[in-house]
């Protein structure tokens, strides 16, 4: 091998062994929150669904928003189209507060590694009072989707999962 390769082999050997170095975290430690990016801080802030009712979605249980955005198509009652968007209005403002407790929660975890003060008993503390936040926040989701469930037909039901490309849900 010539010098010319050989000196190139090394410096591609050294540079991919730099750049392996680089954790994917770089760039995150200079976040508010290191835990959560600035888009997924704005969805709970705004109660957005985030894939918290995958579960309910993609078996057959539809959500608010996405059955009126389809309300025509699906030829909604005007009694099923004012529960709908009132089951939505209920569901959003919860989800809202409950985001805002949960970031403020994740703020305090933020704080008591930043502060440096974190202890076993403070962050189990701490842990539990997000974790119980983020269930309550995906539990609402999920609860949604059953009440808004309860609103529609069969043929309704059938039609949002066509609607929504979920003809594996066709059976349901």
């Amino acid at each position: 091998m010539n010098a010319r390769l050989l000196t190139a082999a090394v410096t591609m050997i050294l540079t991919s062994g730099c750049a392996a170095l680089t954790s994917p975290y770089s760039g995150q430690e200079a976040r508010p929150l290191k835990a959560l990016s600035a888009d997924e801080t704005r969805g709970y802030l705004e109660g957005r669904g985030m894939g918290f009712a995958k579960p309910a979605e993609l078996n057959g249980y539809p959500g608010p928003m996405h059955v009126l955005e389809h309300a025509g198509a699906l030829r909604l009652t005007p009694a099923q189209e004012a529960a709908t968007a009132a089951l939505m209005a209920q569901h959003k403002q919860e989800v809202r507060e409950l985001g805002r407790e949960y970031i403020a929660a994740e703020q305090k975890l933020e704080t008591l590694f930043s502060s440096r003060t974190a202890s076993a008993e403070s962050l189990a503390e701490a842990l539990a009072a997000s974790g119980k936040l983020q269930t309550r926040i995906r539990q609402s989701h999920l609860d949604t989707h059953l009440k808004q469930t309860a609103l529609l037909t069969a043929e309704q039901l059938l039609a949002y999962s066509d609607l929504r490309g979920y003809h594996s849900t066709r059976s349901h």
